[in-house]
């Protein structure tokens, strides 16, 4: 089966039964491809089916429903507005860029998915028009980290990635019109038996799935598959398809061997043949065991899998989904000026707060008979019903959102008892971590302490060029002036949050501290100057990571991060490749 077979398959399952199955996210690009792909489901979903298109960018108001504000204006009463939710009741929504949409967007779709209709209760309405509709959602996203939200991903049965290469033919398997309609017509009377169930729930737990709802949304796709090709019941056949489009996209895992397949417990050929010798009924042939049918659906689901499913699904999904909280999202902060518009909330328009007109005329539209009746003022707009009377508790202003940049800190032990170990991995390492901050669009900052004292190499910056040109002149030798280094990490990250980044601290050192704050020598002095600066630097909530660039993992190191609040790498044998990976995947481990 291709990728093409696969959408087109989806395709007729979900226009048999749309709000059964949830819906499709498409994860392609907009193009010849995807345009017919939209065609045929359009073609294949009942003629008065309503189908409602929704940007990224949707507001509440327009999503959910509310007060119309201009005719409550002129009607001088609440006039209620029906959402595009409400209005797709019995069809299809068709949501483009849908790895964009806000999280109340999100929490909006989700909640109509599971309860059937929209929830009002805004601007003094209350309603809950019916809302039971298919959702197919195109997932535009050019980087991996880019997708759609995994509650709404969880909800939709199909989940269909068109490869590049496929696109120039992604039709030829279009499904009758009037299939759809029969199948849509039977679909109430197709039988599910048990044993199917248990083998989908089977193969959804050896395939790693956790959520309940695969399951489930596997049955319901068996089931219209059984609809589609005139079937009463569902068969394996049928759950092998379910497994194939709805179980293999969600596999996190596969079984660790295949369990032996156990001998047929039915007669032999010889008793078959002495029974039809004997003249007496022949029955069809028994269907398969509990456990050839759960085989069969799992190997459908493994031939839908691309080679190294495993190693893909483990980047693309688990680790480049955190990519985002230390990279281009960073840490989600509130303004009162710049940024993503977030609501709005009461409050007066004073400071740097804006005030939001339409939000306030709303709030204040179905007080206006009421305060015509009862006016508080005795100029001349008294009573005059052509006014707009707006109160203190009306006014509403706008909330924003914006995303903190990351600042990353490498605070690098060029001492040397670290250079004769491992300085030349360390810069190989922070050079390749650099590289990846940049792609990132993170600034990056390089402390270096070393003989008696610590020192800003290279300050918060973006230029790979000049990062890379002070790493590579880095000199080594010398004592470890580690409660320094730690001091002088907290003065720059306590910058980097005022100027409204989101800093992030990597600290490469064996933690054997010898030379003071005053650059004299001594251990037991150093090493309590460590430790007090280290508990100070706790305090300061930054997330850190500590890499232990000793021979042997150091009992020091260990301590300094626990005081520090911080995660610890042990590294004892790695090259700078290696160490950059592990670095990389402690630090976004850490973040998710």
């Amino acid at each position: 089966m291709t990728v093409q077979s696969d959408a087109a398959l989806a395709a007729a399952l979900f226009a048999v039964d749309p709000a059964g199955v949830g819906g499709v996210v498409l994860r392609a690009r907009w193009g010849p491809a995807r345009d017919q792909w939209l065609a045929d489901l359009y073609a294949m979903l009942p003629a008065d089916a309503p189908v409602r298109r929704v940007p990224p960018t949707i507001t509440d108001d327009r999503l959910l429903g509310g007060l119309d504000l201009a005719a409550t204006l002129q009607a001088k009463r609440p006039i209620v507005e029906r959402g595009v939710l409400a209005d797709a009741n019995s069809g299809v929504v068709v949501v483009s860029m849908a790895e964009r949409l806000a999280s109340s967007t999100v929490a909006h779709l989700t909640a109509a998915l599971d309860l059937a209709c929209v929830v009002v209760e805004r601007d003094g309405i209350t309603a809950r028009p019916p809302a039971r509709f298919g959702l197919t959602l195109f997932d535009e996203g050019v980087a991996d980290d880019e997708q759609v939200a995994d509650a709404l991903r969880d909800r939709l049965a199909f989940h269909i990635d068109f490869d590049d290469a496929a696109r120039s033919d992604a039709s030829g398997s279009k499904r009758d019109a009037s299939d759809i309609a029969r199948a849509r017509r039977d679909l109430a009377s197709v039988a599910c038996g048990d044993e199917i169930v248990a083998a989908l729930c089977e193969v959804a737990m050896a395939l790693g799935i956790a959520s309940v709802r695969a399951p489930l949304l596997a049955v319901r796709a068996a089931r219209a598959s059984a609809a589609l090709h005139g079937r009463r019941r569902i068969e394996d056949v049928d759950a092998a398809i379910a497994g194939r489009l709805v179980l293999a996209p969600r596999a996190i895992s596969l079984p660790a061997g295949e369990p032996p397949k156990e001998s047929d417990d039915g007669q032999s050929d010889e008793a078959e043949a002495a029974t039809a010798d004997e003249g007496g009924p022949r029955e069809d042939p028994s269907p398969a065991t509990d456990e050839a049918l759960r085989n069969m659906i799992l190997d459908a689901a493994k031939a839908a899998m691309p080679p190294q499913i495993l190693d893909s699904l483990r980047s693309s999904r688990a680790a480049a989904a955190r990519l985002s909280a230390p990279g281009r999202a960073g840490v989600v902060a509130a303004s009162k000026q710049r940024g993503r518009p977030a609501g709005t909330r009461p409050g007066e328009p004073r400071g740097r707060s804006r005030i939001n007109i339409v939000e306030t005329l709303r709030a204040a539209a179905p007080w206006q008979p009421l305060r015509h009746r009862t006016p508080q003022r005795t100029d001349a707009s008294v009573g005059r019903p052509d006014r707009v009377e707006i109160r203190r508790e009306d006014f509403r202003v706008t909330r924003f959102k914006r995303y903190a940049a990351t600042t990353t800190v490498f605070v690098v032990d060029a001492s040397g008892s670290s250079a004769a170990n491992r300085l030349a991995e360390a810069k190989g390492a922070v050079e390749l971590l650099l590289a990846d901050c940049y792609v990132r669009r993170d600034e990056v900052a390089l402390i270096s302490f070393r003989g008696r004292s610590a020192e800003v190499v290279l300050p918060p910056t973006r230029s790979l060029v000049r990062a890379k040109r002070c790493l590579a002149g880095l000199p080594g030798g010398g004592g470890t002036p580690l409660a320094a280094a730690i001091d002088m990490a907290a003065l720059m990250t306590g910058s980097i949050v005022k100027k409204g980044r989101s800093p992030v601290v990597v600290l490469l050192t064996d933690g054997r501290a010898n030379i003071t704050r005053e650059g004299k020598p001594g251990v037991a002095l150093a090493a309590a100057e460590a430790t007090a600066a280290s508990r100070a630097f706790r305090l300061l909530g930054v997330r850190t990571l500590i890499v232990d660039t000793s021979p042997r993992p150091q009992v020091q190191a260990e301590q300094l991060a626990k005081d520090m609040a911080a995660s610890y790498l042990p590294l004892p044998y790695a090259n700078s490749r290696d160490l950059s990976r592990a670095i990389q995947a402690a630090v976004l481990a850490d973040a998710g």
